[in-house]
């Protein structure tokens, strides 16, 4: 594995949100580990444009994770291979997507309905690369299928360096709230050696430091708290080395990160897509200022660099007495 600090908080890989101008904010945001979008196996043999692309990753990001998916042994193992040509830190595995139209055909999370298929496919990749493999799963497939604690063992013995559990079965997607308990479970079996990463609804420091004391894990991983909120990583070691809450940024400075985004994005994407890509960002940067939805709607509907960049620029003079 990577040399990671103390406590270290992962960047989960999430589809259109990780791409690389995202994963450039949240590093100066303090994730200490990233990954890219899941890229499909199939995608990857095939040299799709779209999988192809998304191996894209910078020394920058590094320490950094390519994570691939798939539901067959020989186009996994393929991928794999490709994927390590791209000289990432590691390779992950996604045995967690509980998205439909990959978990049934037996991809992602679908793969908790079939351990032993999940174990050769691990165990086959593990030993065509040479760089570390870790894996993310789910506790199952539903509630009365929770194997995650038998599951792991296997994992581990087939090789992978880590694991990282999301809190919440394939059956539930992810709503409801993100069960811990059999994440610690893993955590604190004997026979498990490997770091154990947790992940699933660590939305600010205090639950970040509630689930490292409760559950003992090694590292948490944060996904959708992240979005529009990259400065979350930052806040959490914050409040880990003091115990005392962190502030807030101030509307400048998300107004300063919205914008350093955008521009990253239109760097990597061109400007139709990357203004296109960047309109759920501009949604959660500034979600819950008053009075906000004329402005919003301008930022959602703009199709010109220029005028975007002038609305950003003008709102934090616009808006700061209801920010404050």
């Amino acid at each position: 594995m990577p040399c990671l600090p103390d406590k270290p908080l992962l960047l989960a890989p999430m589809e259109d949100i990780t791409d690389p101008s995202f994963r450039y904010i949240c590093k100066k945001g303090g994730a200490d580990l990233m990954y890219t979008e899941f890229i499909s196996s199939d995608g990857l043999i095939r040299n799709g444009k779209k999988s192809v692309t998304k191996l894209d990753i910078f020394d920058y990001e590094r320490p950094v994770g390519i994570q691939i998916y798939g539901h067959l042994v020989e186009p996994m193992v393929e991928a794999a291979k490709i994927a390590e040509s791209a000289r990432p830190d590691l390779i992950d595995i996604n045995f967690g997507c509980p998205v439909k139209k990959i978990a049934r055909r037996g991809a992602g999370s679908g793969m908790m309905q079939n351990v032993p298929l999940m174990v050769k496919i691990t165990e086959n990749i593990v030993k065509s690369v040479t760089l570390p493999v870790t894996v993310k799963t789910r506790l199952g497939w539903d509630e009365s299928s929770k194997n995650i604690v038998e599951v792991a063992e296997k994992l581990q013995d087939a090789g992978i360096k880590a694991i990282t559990i999301h809190g919440r079965t394939r059956a539930q997607l992810y709503k409801g709230e993100a069960d811990w308990t059999l994440i610690g479970e893993v955590k604190n079996n004997p026979r498990m050696k490997i770091p154990v990463f947790g992940n699933g609804d660590v939305n600010s420091p205090l639950k970040a430091k509630e689930m490292f004391d409760r559950y003992g894990v090694d590292g948490i991983m944060i996904g959708r708290a992240s979005i529009g909120r990259p400065w979350i990583f930052s806040q959490i070691k914050k409040y880990l080395e003091t115990g005392v809450l962190p502030p807030e940024p101030s509307l400048e400075e998300k107004t300063a990160i919205a914008r350093e985004h955008f521009l990253k994005s239109i760097e990597r994407k061109g400007e139709r897509t990357g203004i296109f890509q960047m309109r759920r960002h501009f949604v959660c940067y500034f979600k819950g200022l008053e009075n906000f939805r004329e402005t919003r709607l301008k930022l959602l509907t703009s199709t010109d660099v220029k005028e975007i960049l002038s609305i950003l620029g003008k709102i934090p003079e616009m808006f700061r007495e209801v920010a404050l």
